[in-house]
């Protein structure tokens, strides 16, 4: 079970024994602790030690919420849900997620880089202290959050020893020249560090250059950027005029490219890649094709720093080293166009993973979303905050429908949709923008069970779209009311919408995932009604297209019903068998919607094996899911059926009391240790009807309204997406 998304240290940390003593004594004493210093102190390194030292005596562990690159105060909430792993779809606010996790846990929370944010931090730290009595809160920013009970640490700069010894090990660690701690430099070294004030990233940028320079070059060019920033703004903090002098030393010694490419590189919020780099950067003062080796040098002087995860190598920027360049970026007046550079980016990047999401690379564009979120939210920013740009809002955020919907982040694409539409039309839009955020506005609305919201997006965008002849707008409109009809057991009105929906796809031919998925809900429909037959037949045809395009995503709704098929005819192998794979993929997705109804599926299957025990325990592990999706089972007697038949199956073997006992386990269970328990190999099973390899009777029950018996023949003229 995962207990901290801290990260691991690159390098050594050096010095400052005395600030950590303090801070473990502020940590015993006191829920709230607040390390306070100006950038590039160490307020950050410090507390991640802190907090990696002191996460033992929390059972629920160290969670850090990183928030430099957050701009929209209205997202803290979601930051902080996003850090502890948490996904909630229903229309509940993000607090009262918190609230509610939080209340009986044991938990260290860090939150980091928060100044830009302070107002609406303290409002959320000073709840979650009130309603989380176990709840310890250790911040690192610029300024005190000022909350009742906060203990504030001041970090104050480097004493001379720890700061040569920083200085020193840095250096060393770069590989240029004699070590700095030769007795001939020995003067040198201490002079550069109290010129510096002792401030860690000024020292570590200095250090930085000893590939290239001597200590006493380093101390020589120290005498001519001193000289030149000596003086602050009058009114200015002295902290800041050190901080702007370590950084503006940096920037000195860069070459042309390097200082216009640190400039424009401030326009990213986040980790961005090389190719977003090349294109955003890129120009007639700085071609593409030299791109690489500045952004090499950068990356050499520790003014960038890599790192690597599922979507490829990325780049970051630290937050002053940025502020820095943005300053220089205004002074060259290009931020303007460097930002519409860097959102016609993303707006492409968007496009392209909308398309590519049908295809094998679908696990690919899920990971470069995720990695892009905070551009893509930068994006979407300027979309809302420009006149006359609302329209590419409202594209961006419908075209981030398979990212909203398929990779567990409705609540996000909830909040971006409904600021885009709650924009008036433009003069000159082009409706399909306006259109298309409407249908998806629908869809998500559906999955969090908002009908409401759901009837009146989706029936705006069908009626705008039958005035502006846009087919395609009004099949998805139609396709989506039709899915709300089936999540509210309206399976004829389902069955009609989403077969008009499928015949208008066809005949405007339009294949995407979102299309199969009208297949498979139709499907669904069916084998609500009765047709396990033709339910079977859809989605081994879409099952069939998914792996002929390399699609997963879609796939795994499609083995969902296949194994409810294969548990009906007492087939609990080969149900087992498709759920372990449709649980796989749901997983990896974050779609927590597929996740939960196929592990509560493979709790009945696991029922009917003879082993009510473990399916108890599976039903009691889908109930935090449930929690976090919403309505549980949506409110709907078809897709509740498998709970409701385990439930009295296995409620019945084992008695209320043992009963209980296994739900209240599996309601324990965090969500990758309930997904490990679905996908552990199964032992035998106690003695029970299920060692025939056949389901008794009883169990192998139509669900409610089914109108033919198992194996009834296909109805004719059957609506497909091929």
């Amino acid at each position: 079970m995962r207990r901290s998304n801290l990260p691991a240290e690159l390098n050594r940390f050096v010095g400052r024994a005395g600030e950590r003593d303090e801070l473990a004594r502020l940590l015993a004493e006191f829920r709230l602790v607040t390390v306070v210093g100006v950038g590039g102190v160490g307020k950050t390194r410090l507390a991640l030690r802190a907090a990696s030292a002191e996460q033992k005596r929390y059972a629920d562990g160290a969670w850090l919420v990183e928030l430099a690159a957050l701009r929209d105060p209205e997202l803290v909430d979601h930051a902080v849900v996003e850090a502890l792993g948490l996904t909630d779809h229903t229309v509940r606010a993000p607090r009262e997620v918190l609230v509610e996790h939080l209340a009986e846990r044991r938990l260290l929370l860090v939150l980091d880089g928060f100044e830009h944010l302070v107002e609406e931090c303290a409002l959320l730290v000073r709840e979650l202290l009130l309603c989380s009595p176990g709840l310890t809160v250790l911040a690192a920013g610029r300024r005190p959050l000022r909350v009742e009970g906060e203990a504030v640490l001041s970090l104050a700069p480097m004493g001379v020893a720890d700061a040569v010894a920083l200085f020193g090990e840095r250096a060393a660690a770069g590989g240029g020249g004699p070590a700095p701690g030769a007795p001939g430099d020995r003067g040198a070294v201490r002079e550069v560090c109290r010129r510096l004030d002792g401030i860690p990233l000024a020292l570590e940028l200095a250090a930085a250059r000893m590939p290239l320079l001597t200590v006493e070059q380093v101390l020589h060019r120290l005498d001519d950027r001193f000289r030149l920033l000596s003086v602050g703004a009058r009114g200015a903090l002295p902290r800041h005029q050190t901080l702007r002098t370590a950084i503006g030393w940096s920037h000195e010694l860069c070459t042309p490219e390097e200082r216009l490419l640190w400039a424009r590189l401030s326009v990213f919020a986040g980790p961005f890649d090389l190719e977003a780099v090349e294109y955003v950067c890129g120009g007639p003062e700085l071609a593409p094709e030299r791109v690489l080796d500045v952004l090499g040098g950068l990356l050499a002087q520790s003014l960038l720093t890599r790192e690597d995860g599922p979507a490829g190598p990325r780049y970051r920027m630290l937050d002053t080293v940025a502020a820095y360049g943005a300053e220089w970026l205004g002074a060259l007046g290009d931020t303007e166009r460097m930002r519409r550079r860097h959102r016609d980016w993303y707006m492409g990047l968007a496009t392209w993973c909308e398309l590519e999401w049908f295809s094998p690379r679908q696990a690919e564009v899920a990971a470069s979303t995720e990695a892009s979120l905070p551009n893509l939210r930068a994006a979407l920013e300027l979309c809302l905050e420009l006149p006359g740009e609302a329209h590419l809002a409202r594209h961006l955020a419908g075209t981030l429908w398979f990212y909203w919907v398929g990779c567990g982040r409705l609540s996000e694409g909830r909040h971006w949709l409904d600021r885009a539409l709650a924009l008036d039309p433009e003069h000159s839009e082009p409706p399909g923008a306006r259109l298309k955020a409407l249908w998806v506005l629908g869809y998500v609305a559906i999955l969090q069970g908002d009908a409401t919201a759901a009837v009146a997006a989706l029936h705006e965008c069908g009626e705008r779209a039958r005035r502006t002849g846009d087919a395609l707008a009004e099949a998805y409109a139609t396709h989506r009311m039709g899915c709300l009809a089936l999540l509210t057991d309206d399976m004829v009105r389902a069955e009609e919408l989403i077969g008009r929906a499928l015949r208008a796809y066809r005949r405007l031919g339009e294949l995407n995932s979102s299309v199969l998925m009208a297949q498979v809900e139709l499907a669904m429909a069916r084998i609500f009604q009765g047709d396990l037959e033709g339910a079977v037949a859809l989605c081994v045809e879409v099952r069939e297209i998914c792996e002929e395009r390399g699609e997963r995503w879609t796939r795994a709704y499609a083995l969902y019903v296949l194994a409810y098929a294969a548990w009906t005819r007492g087939a609990h192998g080969e149900a087992r068998t498709l759920l372990g794979e449709c649980i796989t993929i749901d997983h990896a997705f974050h779609d927590l919607v597929g996740l939960v109804l196929a592990i509560e599926l493979l709790a009945l299957v696991t029922a009917s094996e003879g082993d009510p025990e473990e399916a108890a325990v599976l039903q009691g592990a889908t109930l935090p899911v449930w929690d976090a999706v919403g309505l549980r089972t949506f409110g709907s007697g078809a897709f509740g059926t498998p709970r409701a038949l385990c439930e009295r199956q296995a409620g019945e073997l084992l008695g209320a009391e043992r009963y209980g006992a296994s739900v209240r386990e599996g309601r324990g269970l965090s969500l990758e240790a309930a997904v490990a328990r679905a996908l552990a190999e199964r032992r035998n099973p106690a003695a029970g009807p299920a060692r025939t390899g056949k389901a008794p009777r009883a169990q192998r029950r139509c669900l409610p309204g089914m109108r033919k018996p198992a194996g009834s023949p296909t109805r004719k003229g059957g609506e497909t997406a091929g």
